[in-house]
């Protein structure tokens, strides 16, 4: 795991460090919100998962730096069938390279993170590209290796793993993250996470194939969804983990396709 971030172009700090508990008792729930959504939103066909979830904080604040997620996913979504991540990318050859150290097929989706500190009384925010990587696998389960890249106004490069676990019903498992803390000038906060969005599946992935002595570019085929939506739609819940010692959770689902849609997905 490497964290680095640089003020400008003249403060240099690393860090690799994360927060079991900063303070001695529990904070105050930071408020949350979590949403879903599946691109094309077809039940029996191949898709891209969007998630998104965003913190709160009074005005001229914000949320505490975030250390851990643990993103719960609906039971029956064909993960390991949806043809993403057909090669592994290492943790040393992205720390050494970026993206670029990565074989293309190892991309399994993309995303955006929104994040701010408050330096005396100002806040100041930026945003980080995320890329989402196919990992070896870690004791039998897929793992995934999240790289953000931000340049403005805090110059961030931050590697961090995701490994899928079991979960109790009604989920089919969760993603649990643990975030480094991401320092900046010596003696000033760490920054924190103030929203972020994410996608898993073909939308914007292209993967490479050579035949017949050409090169061919194609998007992978997506993560399946069951023919049958769950009572109530797909359920996703998650639980956030804070510096200070707080926590907080948000849930969301997303509704069943209508019977046209449905008949859409099908030939």
């Amino acid at each position: 795991m490497r964290v680095v971030a640089v003020w400008g172009l003249r403060a240099t700090c690393t860090a690799i460090a994360l927060c079991a508990c900063m303070a001695p008792a529990a904070r105050a729930a930071t408020p949350a919100s979590l949403d879903a959504t599946f691109v094309p939103d077809r039940l029996g066909s191949r898709t891209t998962l969007e998630f998104g979830f965003a913190f709160y904080a009074p005005p001229g604040q914000v949320p505490p730096p975030l250390v851990q997620v643990d993103l719960r996913y609906p039971s029956n979504l064909g993960i390991g069938l949806s043809g993403l991540g057909l090669e592994d990318c290492n943790a040393q050859a992205l720390e050494a390279s970026g993206p670029r150290g990565c074989p293309p097929d190892s991309v399994m989706g993309y995303g955006v993170a929104f994040t701010g500190i408050v330096l005396g009384i100002t806040p100041i925010t930026e945003s980080a590209l995320i890329t989402i990587f196919r990992a070896p696998n870690q004791e039998g389960r897929l793992s995934v290796l999240f790289y953000a890249e931000g340049w403005t106004p805090v110059e961030t490069h931050i590697l961090f793993p995701g490994v899928l676990l079991p979960a109790s019903s009604p989920f089919g498992g969760l993603v649990s993250i643990p975030i480094p803390l991401v320092p900046t000038l010596p003696g000033a906060p760490f920054i924190s996470v103030i929203h972020l969005h994410a996608t898993i599946g073909p939308e914007k992935v292209f993967y490479y194939e050579h035949a017949g002595g050409m090169t061919l570019a194609y998007r992978p085929r997506g993560i399946l969804l069951p023919p049958h939506c769950p009572r109530g739609g797909f359920p996703f819940a998650a639980r956030f983990s804070f510096s200070d010692g707080s926590r907080s959770s948000a849930s969301t689902k997303i509704k069943c396709p209508t019977r046209k849609q449905t008949r859409r997905g099908h030939p």
